[in-house]
């Protein structure tokens, strides 16, 4: 009976951590538009810290930590940078194709001269 029951609460936790994760993740905007995004990180830069030290206390560890680097990086400028970049060379393909093809016909001739 136990041995049945076993996968059932293993496939039940890890449903219940992935909801979870994603619950947390729609409410924190971190799916939503680019500028939830950059306020979600900006949340997550001021509260993570003090939750960590706040941790380190709790358990007795005494360690310094490195102070956090500053990063200058805007989510909202390159959101969708890779969706660009591939529709930029879904556009450019049929003329790049075009380019290299010419440039195989010219060596083929070139050898066969």
């Amino acid at each position: 009976m136990a041995a049945r029951i076993l996968p059932v609460v293993k496939l039940a936790t890890k449903v219940t951590i992935a909801g979870g994760a994603l619950y947390v993740a729609y409410d924190s905007g971190l799916l939503g538009s680019s500028e939830q995004g950059s306020e979600a990180l900006e949340k997550a830069k001021a509260a993570v810290p003090p939750a960590i030290q706040e941790w380190m206390k709790y358990f007795g560890l005494e360690a310094q930590l490195p102070t956090m680097p500053k990063i200058e990086f805007a989510p909202v400028k390159s959101w969708n940078s890779g969706v660009r970049w591939t529709i930029s060379s879904l556009s450019e393909a049929p003329t790049k194709a075009t380019e290299y093809t010419n440039q195989g016909l010219q060596y083929v001739k070139d050898l066969v001269k």
